[in-house]
């Protein structure tokens, strides 16, 4: 990694001041934030937090615009109750922390999750998205679980998935030209493997001179120059959606 004493830059950017226009449930074991849209619909995607939790408000924000946009969105507490990292934690102590909240073990929560969204709200094409450690969880997906029709990693660590390449569903891979944990090598290595051994439709791409997190953590009416990524990251995102749901 490119800073081994700030593994995860994921606190580059703001903390919305935003309340939320969804509600919080029990889905079965874990919590969730669900938005639903003002009509009724059969499209739903799961929100997948970054590290720093499902309460975060960034987060609940792009929830809140994904039903804007016609979908149910939900976002479940991936971690289980465990605690989700904070900006005043000590970063020498990630590593530790990160390998009790594997994202190649969100299964058990996404089968629940797939199962409140197809019995309580009546979704029938159900899609996922994920940031940072959430965008890792939606490779994990995609490679595996035949339920979801599509998937957007959004600067996902693709270094826990470097050996695995046979997606299940479409796939949008976001990354920032800049992001000091995914490096572009990796970005073009990953390329090269998806065509190699790729059988659905896929698309991976690079926005110049962004930073880690900047769909979802950097405020573009403070950060000008970054807005047209911002605002076309989320574009993409759901252009995507609307195109495989």
């Amino acid at each position: 990694m490119a800073n081994e004493s700030r593994p995860c830059p994921c606190d580059i950017g703001d903390r919305f001041d935003y309340g939320g226009r969804g509600q919080e449930v029990q889905v079965g074991h874990i919590k969730a934030y669900v938005c639903k849209p003002s009509g009724s619909t059969d499209k739903a995607v799961i929100v997948i937090h970054d590290i720093f939790g499902w309460q975060l408000p960034n987060t609940r924000y792009i929830a809140d615009m994904l039903a804007t946009n016609g979908y149910i969105a939900i976002c479940p507490d991936f971690f289980v109750g465990q605690e989700a990292w904070k900006p005043s934690n000590d970063w020498a102590t990630f590593n530790d922390w990160v390998k009790t909240r594997d994202a190649g073990k969100t299964d058990k929560e996404v089968d629940v999750v797939l199962k409140y969204l197809k019995d309580q709200c009546s979704a029938k094409k159900i899609g996922v998205i994920g940031f940072c450690w959430g965008g890792a969880a939606v490779q994990h997906l995609m490679l595996k679980n035949p339920h979801l029709k599509t998937g957007v990693s959004i600067y996902g660590v693709i270094s826990r998935f470097e050996d695995k390449h046979s997606l299940l569903h479409p796939t949008f891979f976001i990354f920032g030209e800049k992001d000091d944990i995914i490096p572009l090598e990796q970005v073009t290595l990953l390329e090269q493997k998806l065509k190699q051994n790729c059988e659905v439709d896929y698309e991976v791409k690079i926005y110049p001179g962004q930073t880690h997190g900047f769909v979802h953590r950097k405020r573009e009416d403070i950060n000008p120059q970054d807005k047209p990524y911002i605002e076309e990251g989320r574009k993409d995102m759901l252009n995507w959606l609307n195109k495989y749901l």
